[in-house]
């Protein structure tokens, strides 16, 4: 019993610490859409109480009226189109570029590749301002065009994600494929495409997520309330100069995560062998 309890200790501690992890990551989540069902009066009154105690469902349909007579369908309208757009644009773009990189020699290969992993380490910030002239000098602003047509010229962090996959993929079958009479377009499309779906979908998976969360660039691009999007919408309901619905914020918060957990839950399987297979070979 004593070397069978002490070979089953590093386990049980280690799956009480990924309980306790879960729990404190959870809880703010939790915490919220519990306190969508509460009073706005109330959610801080009894901030210490998980749960209400009475259950005010009219606060999703209060919500989703939201505000200037438009209602949260529109924002979330906005904001799919946008994800979806983003999404298509990253996945041309990335894959494209990653078959180039993993596939065709060219002069300066190397160089023009860390060039383009330099730019994981530039912040967001220091480029917004160069972009923001730009897009106003194109007359992109008060459209979508800022948040979606940036995707179609790739990103380094999927460029190099789907670039590690395709070299896991025989070089032998580009060569056949070439016997066959199909050029390096037709490689990349009918070869190279359906066998890196793992790392499409990881890459379509975070793109997604990262566009979904956006607030920042939604809210300086975008200044019609219709075109709002669901992050900048949650913001509107923040008002300093009066009382805050934070019942309402909340229940719309709490709808706003459904589309990220249903995405993670259908393709978490692609996320995990996405990740994994990029660094079997670099």
């Amino acid at each position: 019993m004593t070397s069978t309890w002490k070979s089953l200790l590093p386990k049980l501690s280690f799956q009480i610490l990924c309980v306790l992890i879960a729990v404190l990551s959870l809880y703010p989540v939790v915490w919220m859409i519990a306190s969508s069902f509460k009073e706005s009066a109330r959610v801080f009154a009894e901030s210490h109480s998980l749960l209400p105690q009475v259950w005010n469902f009219s606060n999703y349909a209060r919500g989703w009226k939201g505000f200037a007579g438009i209602t949260f369908a529109t924002f979330f309208t906005n904001t799919i189109v946008i994800v979806l757009l983003s999404t298509l644009g990253a996945l041309l773009s990335c894959s494209l570029i990653a078959y180039g990189f993993a596939r065709i020699k060219f002069r300066f290969k190397g160089f023009w590749f860390a060039t383009v992993m330099v730019t994981m380490l530039l912040p967001s910030q220091i480029i917004l301002i160069p972009q923001y002239i730009i897009f106003y000098k194109m007359q992109w602003i008060n459209t979508i065009l800022p948040l979606v047509v940036p995707a179609f010229f790739g990103s380094a962090f999927f460029i190099f994600l789907i670039m590690q996959f395709i070299r896991t993929i025989p070089y032998e079958l580009d060569e056949s494929a070439k016997m066959d009479g199909c050029n390096r377009f037709g490689i990349y499309l009918k070869i190279i495409i359906p066998l890196i779906v793992p790392a499409l979908v990881t890459s379509a998976i975070f793109e997604f997520y990262w566009t979904w969360d956006k607030f920042y660039e939604a809210m300086i691009y975008l200044g019609k309330p219709k075109m709002y999007t669901v992050s900048v919408a949650l913001r509107m309901f923040a008002d300093p100069s009066s009382q805050t619905d934070w019942s309402a914020m909340f229940a719309m918060a709490s709808l706003s995560l459904l589309p990220p957990v249903i995405v993670f839950f259908i393709f978490q399987r692609y996320i995990v062998d996405g990740i994994s297979t990029t660094g079997l070979k670099g």
